[in-house]
C-alpha cells in the first residue's frame, strides 16, 4: 500500500520540485533572517493558493483528453494558446540561469573546482537525461530523489539547530512587520506558481491517470504541494534560528550553509549544500520541461515529453540558462526585469484562463470547481493581479 502510494506521487512531487528553486530558498531564508518566525503564516497562505490552482490543473488533465493549451485554443483562439505557451517559455528561460548558478554553487562550495565547470557538467547531465527512452519516468524518478534529498537535508538542518517551538507556533499568527511587505509579495510570487499549476494538467495526463481515479490523482497532487510547504517552512525556521539572532544578511541561497559551518562544523555545511543542489537541479530540470512542453504544444508540434520537438525546446532552455550563467555568473537584473514584464501581462491572464476552464461544465463535468475552490481561486486571482500591478509600478517607476 505504502509502496503503491509512493510510486504514484510523481506529478505532485514534480510540481513541488520545480516550484521550489534557489530563488524560493533565498527569499524564504531572507524572511527568516530578517523577521524571525513572524512570517511563517505566509507560507501557509501561499501553499493554500498553490493547492487550489494545482488541483484545478490536475482536474482539467483528468477531465479532458486534450491538453490545456489546446483547450485555450478552442475556447479563445490560437492567439491565446500562443500567448500562454510563448510567455511561459520566456519566463522559464529567463529564470533558468538562477537555477543553474545555484546548482553550480552547491557543488563548487562542497567539492571544489570552479562554478563554471560545474555549470557545464550539470547542464550536460540534465540534457543527457532526455536521451533515455521514457523521459517522463526518468524525470519522475529524478524529482523524487531531489525532493527526498531536500527533505532529509533541511530536516537535518532543523535537527542540528533546533528552534524554540513556542515561537514557531506564534509565527503562524498573521502579522506583517514593518518593512516586510515587498518580501512577503516576493515569497508568495515564488511559491504560488501558475506555470507549475498549469503544467500539472500535462503531468497528470503523462502519468496516465483516468477520470475514475480522480481521488487518488488529486491526493497525490496535493501531497507534493504539502511537501513544498514543509520544505519552505523548514528553511524559514532554520534561518530564523541560525541567522536572525546573529543579524546575518541573506544575499544568496547558500548563506544558511555558510553560517552553519563555523558553529556546527563541515558536516552540517555539506548537508545544507546537498539540499541546495537538490532544490537547484530539480528546479532547473522541471523549469525547462515546463517551458519546452508548453511552447511545443502552443506551436502545434506536440506535447509528449518523449517527442523530439519537446526535447529540443527543453534542451534550448537548459543551454540558455547555462550560457547566461557562464557569461554573467548570476541572473542579470535585465533578465529579471524582462521576466517580470512578461509576468505582468501574461501570467494573471493564464491564471484566469485556468480558473474559467475549471468552471466550464462542458469540459469539466463532475470535476468542475466547487464553491470553496472558487472562493480561494478568486483570492488567488486577486493576488496574481496585485502582484502584476506592483511589478508594473516598480518597473515603470524605477
Amino acid at each position: 500500500m505504502i509502496r503503491r502510494w509512493f510510486k504514484s506521487l510523481g506529478p505532485g512531487l514534480i510540481t513541488a520540485a520545480l516550484v521550489f528553486g534557489p530563488g524560493s530558498l533565498t527569499i524564504t531564508s531572507k524572511l527568516g533572517a530578517v523577521y524571525g518566525y513572524n512570517l511563517l503564516w505566509v507560507i501557509l497562505v501561499a501553499a493554500l493558493l498553490m493547492l487550489t490552482f494545482t488541483g484545478m490543473g490536475a482536474r482539467i488533465g483528468l477531465a479532458s483528453d486534450q491538453s490545456l493549451i489546446t483547450l485555450f485554443r478552442k475556447k479563445w483562439g490560437n492567439a491565446a494558446a500562443l500567448m500562454a505557451g510563448i510567455s511561459i517559455f520566456f519566463v522559464t528561460a529567463a529564470f533558468q540561469a538562477g537555477n543553474t548558478v545555484g546548482a553550480g554553487l552547491a557543488l563548487s562550495e562542497s567539492l571544489g573546482q570552479t562554478n563554471s565547470l560545474w555549470i557545464v557538467v550539470i547542464s550536460l547531465m540534465a540534457i543527457s537525461l532526455m536521451f533515455f527512452k521514457s523521459f517522463y519516468k526518468i524525470l519522475e524518478k529524478v524529482m523524487m530523489i531531489m525532493v527526498g534529498i531536500m527533505l532529509i537535508s533541511f530536516l537535518f538542518t532543523l535537527i542540528i539547530a533546533p528552534p524554540v517551538w513556542s515561537e514557531v507556533l506564534a509565527g503562524l499568527n498573521p502579522s506583517i512587520p514593518k518593512g516586510s511587505f515587498i518580501l512577503v509579495i516576493a515569497l508568495v510570487a515564488s511559491s504560488f506558481s501558475i506555470a507549475g499549476a498549469f503544467y500539472q494538467s500535462y503531468l497528470v495526463q503523462e502519468k496516465g491517470w483516468a477520470k475514475s481515479e480522480s481521488t487518488d490523482a488529486l491526493r497525490e497532487s496535493y501531497t507534493g504541494i504539502v511537501i513544498l510547504g514543509l520544505i519552505s517552512s523548514m528553511i524559514m525556521i532554520s534561518a530564523a534560528t541560525i541567522l536572525y539572532p546573529k543579524g546575518v544578511t541573506v544575499t544568496s541561497a547558500g548563506d544558511i550553509g555558510m553560517a552553519l559551518e563555523p558553529v556546527y562544523g563541515k558536516f552540517s555545511f555539506m548537508v545544507f549544500m546537498i539540499g541546495l543542489f537538490g532544490a537547484s537541479f530539480s528546479s532547473l530540470l522541471g523549469n525547462a520541461s515546463i517551458g519546452g512542453t508548453l511552447l511545443s504544444d502552443a506551436l502545434s508540434l506536440g506535447r509528449n515529453l518523449n517527442g523530439t520537438p519537446v526535447k529540443i525546446l527543453i534542451t534550448l532552455i537548459i543551454i540558455i540558462g547555462a550560457s547566461i550563467a557562464l557569461v554573467f555568473g548570476r541572473l542579470p537584473l535585465e533578465l529579471i526585469v524582462f521576466a517580470q514584464g512578461i509576468t505582468i501581462f501574461a501570467v494573471p491572464f493564464i491564471g484566469l484562463g485556468l480558473f474559467l476552464i475549471g468552471n466550464d461544465t462542458n469540459i469539466m463535468g463532475s470535476l468542475k470547481n466547487n464553491k470553496f475552490t472558487n472562493i480561494i481561486g478568486v483570492i488567488g486571482l486577486l493576488v496574481l493581479f496585485t502582484l502584476a500591478l506592483s511589478n508594473a509600478y516598480s518597473l515603470f517607476n524605477a
